[in-house]
C-alpha cells in the first residue's frame, strides 16, 4: 500500500502538478500585472481595517486563520525534509513558486469573496472553491468532489502528518520510546484539541489571533540568532542554494526525488497558495471590496514561504551540519539550533513545534467544519452531529502520531493535489471575473480609500452579497 501511495504520489507532481502549477501562477501573474507587487504596500494598508460590524470577522483575523493553517510544521519539518532529501536547491524553487503562487493566493480568495454567503440568523459569511464553483461554474459535481477531497486533506491527511511531525521532534531526547512515545504524544495533542474544538468556533479565531503572531516572531528571532553567528558563511550558502537550483542534470537525472519537485511538494503543502484552503477563511472577512481580502491572502504566503520558511532554510544551511536522510525532518533543525544554543535549541524546537502543530491543526479543522456545512445542504449540522465528527477528527490526529513517516507525507501530498487539480483550473475558467474586480478596485483607489464592490456594476447577478 505505501509503494502505490508513492507512486500514485510521483506521478501526480510530476508532470501533472508541475505543469499546472507552473501555468497557473505565471498566467495569474501576467493577468493581474504583478498584482503581488504592484499591490504589496496596499495590502499592508489593508490588513489592520476594521470590519463596520465589530462582531463580524475582520480581514486581520480571516488572515491569522488561514495563516494558522499554512504557518506550521511545514515551516519546519517540511523545509529540513525537502533540503535533507531534495537538496539545497529546494529552497530556490520554494521561493519562486511563493512569489509567483502569490498570484494564485489572490485570485482564489477574491472569488471566495465575490461569491461569499450570508448566514441569515448570525450575519456570520462564509464560502469558499466549492461555493463559487457550484454557483459561477454551475458543477455541483465538482463542487462536491472538492468538499471531499478537502475534508480527507485538513480533516485526515494534513491532521495526521502535523501529529506525526510532534512527535518526531521528540525523538532527539534520551526518554523517546518508539513504542510508547508516540502513543503519549498523541493522546496529549489530540485532547488537547479536543478542548478546543468543543469550546465553539469563535474561540478558534480568537485562538489563532493570538497565538501566530507570538509563535511566527519567536522562531524568527530565534533564527536570526543563529544566522548572526554564522552570518560569514551565508553568500556561500546562497550560491549553493542557487547552483544546486539549476544543476538541470541532476534534476532530470532523478526528476520525482529532485530539489525542484521537493521544493514543489514542501513548498505548496507549505504555503498553500491555488490548493484552494485559505479561501474558506477569506469569504468570512467583512470587506468592503472582494479584492481587499485578495491582497491581504497574498501577506499569507509571503509571511509563510518567504518569511518562515527561508528563516528555516538559510539557518540549517548555515549552521555548518550538513543535511542527510538521517537528519530529515525535525532533527536537521534542532541540530542547527544547538550550534548556538545548545540544549536549549532542541528544546526551543520542541516548543515551536508545538505551538505551530496546535495552531495548524485548529486552523485545518475550521476548513473542515465550513466543508461539513456545504454538504449539509450549506447548513452547519446540528450539535451532535458536530460532535461525532469532531470525535473523528481527534482520533485521527491520535493515529497520526504512530504511522509511518512515509504514509504521512504521501497521504497528505496526494489529497492536497487532489484539491489543487480541481481549484486552479476553476480560478482559471473564472479569471476574468478575478481582473475586473481588480481593475474597479483600482479605479475607485484613486479617488476613495474604501472602494465599493457592487455585483451589478460588475455584470453579476444571482450572488448573496454585494447587492446594496
Amino acid at each position: 500500500m505505501l509503494g502505490i501511495l508513492k507512486d500514485i504520489d510521483s506521478i501526480m507532481y510530476y508532470p501533472i502538478l508541475l505543469v499546472i502549477l507552473g501555468f497557473a501562477a505565471l498566467y495569474f501573474t501576467m493577468r493581474t500585472r504583478f498584482v503581488q507587487v504592484r499591490h504589496f504596500k496596499e495590502s499592508l494598508r489593508i490588513i489592520f481595517e476594521k470590519p463596520s460590524d465589530d462582531r463580524a470577522v475582520s480581514s486581520f483575523q480571516a488572515l491569522m486563520v488561514s495563516t494558522a493553517s499554512r504557518v506550521g510544521t511545514g515551516n519546519i519539518v517540511g523545509v529540513s525534509t525537502a533540503i535533507c532529501l531534495g537538496g539545497p536547491g529546494a529552497v530556490f524553487w520554494m521561493w519562486l513558486l511563493a512569489f509567483f503562487g502569490a498570484s494564485s493566493a489572490f485570485m482564489e480568495s477574491t472569488l471566495a469573496q465575490i461569491y461569499k454567503k450570508k448566514n441569515k440568523e448570525t450575519g456570520e459569511y462564509f464560502g469558499g472553491p466549492a461555493y463559487y464553483i457550484e454557483q459561477a461554474l454551475h458543477s455541483k459535481f465538482f463542487a462536491g468532489a472538492f468538499v471531499v477531497f478537502l475534508i480527507l486533506t485538513y480533516g485526515v491527511g494534513f491532521n495526521m502528518l502535523c501529529s506525526y511531525n510532534l512527535q518526531s521532534t521528540f525523538i532527539e531526547y534520551s526518554f523517546y520510546n518508539v513504542k510508547t512515545t508516540p502513543y503519549i504524544i498523541g493522546a496529549i495533542l489530540a485532547l488537547l484539541v479536543a478542548v478546543v474544538l468543543f469550546g465553539g468556533g469563535k474561540r478558534i479565531v480568537h485562538i489563532t489571533e493570538i497565538v501566530v503572531p507570538v509563535m511566527g516572531i519567536l522562531y524568527v528571532l530565534a533564527s536570526l540568532i543563529v544566522l548572526i553567528a554564522h552570518a560569514s558563511i551565508i553568500p556561500a550558502v546562497v550560491k549553493m542554494v542557487i547552483h544546486d537550483a539549476f544543476n538541470f542534470k541532476a534534476i532530470f537525472s532523478g526528476m520525482a526525488g529532485s530539489c525542484m519537485i521537493y521544493g514543489i511538494k514542501r513548498g505548496l503543502y507549505s504555503n498553500e497558495a491555488g490548493v484552494g484552503s485559505a479561501p474558506n477563511a477569506s469569504a468570512s472577512a467583512d470587506v468592503t471590496h472582494p479584492v481587499k481580502q485578495g491582497l491581504v491572502q497574498m501577506l499569507s504566503v509571503y509571511i509563510d514561504t518567504l518569511l518562515l520558511c527561508s528563516a528555516t532554510a538559510i539557518m540549517c544551511l548555515s549552521s555548518g551540519i550538513l543535511p542527510s536522510v538521517k537528519l530529515s525532518g525535525a532533527p536537521y533543525v534542532q541540530n542547527a539550533l544547538a550550534t548556538v544554543f545548545g540544549e536549549f535549541g532542541p528544546i526551543f524546537i520542541t516548543v515551536a513545534m508545538i505551538l505551530f502543530a496546535f495552531t495548524t491543526l485548529i486552523g485545518n479543522l475550521y476548513y473542515v467544519d465550513n466543508a461539513v456545512a456545504y454538504l449539509n445542504k450549506k447548513k452547519v449540522p446540528g450539535k451532535r452531529t458536530m460532535k461525532f465528527i469532531h470525535v473523528i477528527c481527534v482520533f485521527v490526529i491520535f493515529a497520526g502520531a504512530i504511522i509511518p513517516m512515509d504514509a504521512a507525507w504521501a497521504l497528505a501530498d496526494i489529497s492536497m493535489g487532489l484539491m489543487t487539480l480541481i481549484n486552479l483550473p476553476a480560478c482559471f475558467l473564472l479569471s476574468s471575473t478575478v481582473i475586473n474586480a481588480l481593475k474597479d478596485y483600482e479605479e475607485q483607489r484613486q479617488y476613495r480609500e474604501h472602494p465599493i464592490f457592487k455585483a451589478q456594476d460588475m455584470g453579476l447577478e444571482g450572488l448573496d452579497c454585494w447587492n446594496e
